[in-house]
């Protein structure tokens, strides 16, 4: 037997796969009734109708290969950014272009900095590179953010060989975030030859005051990198779109390893047809919103901690029962996110549903909790 561990490049020895969180394909072949899957921060409410048929206008040409630069849709997302086509990069969904940052910028001897209780893919990213991955704490419990990002511990973590900082405003799986004044400056303090990712997959949720997108702060500061999703709230997960916004000298170095044809036909025609129906995606957010604050209220309610969010989930902690009631509400059909392998073990994220969704998944935890 060949040991194909060994012949993999150092950085993959001993990497784990992603992990979605269960084998929901498997669960719904299992369940006898529809299962209510709260685990995936999907949206409910799906994507524009005219994105839709985008998506199905487009099939007509399944037979020829996708625009290879993506370039209507480059230009469609430089207007509603105010920048320049040349600093837009478009992904297989933002996970490709978090992976392949690390891929370009950093590799053995290199550091990467992120955030305990950050997206899994940073870390990821960072080990298939090859690179160490060193972890700033996270804020404490009792903080106004619990566990969400505590950006004087990011920069407290950056070392002279540190290429690469990774950050999500807001964070998942936390729902945290960080005000728009303290991160511009972190970044002022941050040396000009790291790279600093700010990953906003949850941007179009937000409505807190403080909140500001990185993407305005790109003009003065090229190491600064803004990722984003038309995943999220757009609601085009199965179609796989994303970008990045940076700097056209960075972007044209990671143009080099971009996989050709990374974002197929149909998926090119719905994104663009989505970003143009603002009025879809407004009433999903404003839905997204009433529904979220409810289901924390109910929660709370019910003597569950659950963190300030400004996403389209929470993050709930049931301290020792956590195992016992995600048991109990997957045995009635109700799927949320297990924490585990965050670190957050007492802690579960539930996607916000409908209204009925959140009533179903109410009802199922009061039966559990029983």
């Amino acid at each position: 037997m060949m040991d194909f561990e060994a012949l993999a490049q150092p950085g993959i020895r001993g990497l784990r796969a992603y992990d979605p969180g269960h084998d929901l394909v498997a669960l719904r072949r299992a369940a006898a009734a529809p299962l209510l899957e709260l685990g995936s921060n999907e949206n409910p409410y799906g994507p524009s109708p005219r994105a839709r048929l985008a998506a199905i206008d487009a099939l007509a040409a399944a037979h020829v290969y996708p625009d290879p630069l993506g370039g209507d849709l480059k230009r469609a997302l430089a207007r509603h950014h105010g920048v320049e086509a040349a600093q837009v990069l478009l992904g297989n969904g933002s996970h490709e272009v978090l992976m392949q940052l690390a891929q370009v910028f950093a590799g053995a001897g290199d550091e990467v900095v992120a955030a305990q209780y950050g997206f899994a893919v940073y870390a990821l990213a960072a080990q298939a590179a090859g690179a160490t991955l060193r972890l700033a704490p996270a804020l404490p419990r009792d903080h106004a953010m619990p566990r969400g990002h505590d950006l004087d511990a990011l920069r407290a973590a950056i070392t002279p060989r540190t290429r690469l900082v990774y950050l999500a405003n807001p964070n998942n799986p936390t729902g945290t975030w960080y005000s728009g004044a303290a991160f511009e400056a972190f970044l002022a303090a941050v040396p000009a030859d790291v790279l600093v990712v700010v990953d906003e997959a949850y941007a179009e949720y937000v409505d807190a005051p403080d909140w500001a997108s990185a993407v305005p702060l790109l003009a003065r500061h090229p190491n600064l990198v803004v990722t984003r999703t038309f995943s999220k709230a757009f609601a085009l997960a199965g179609l796989r779109v994303g970008y990045a916004l940076a700097h056209p000298g960075l972007l044209a170095v990671m143009e080099r390893v971009r996989e050709s044809f990374n974002v197929n036909t149909p998926a090119l025609a719905a994104a663009e047809a989505a970003l143009d129906d603002t009025g879809h995606l407004q009433a999903s957010v404003a839905a997204n919103r009433a529904q979220r604050e409810a289901l924390a209220a109910a929660l709370r309610a019910r003597g569950v901690a659950v963190a300030p969010s400004q996403t389209n989930f929470l993050l709930a902690e049931f301290g020792e029962a956590t195992a016992r009631i995600e048991a109990g509400l997957r045995a009635r059909g109700v799927i949320l996110r297990p924490m585990g392998g965050y670190g957050l073990g007492d802690c579960l994220r539930i996607t916000v549903g409908t209204a009925d969704d959140n009533a179903r998944l109410l009802a199922a935890l009061d039966e559990v909790m029983a």
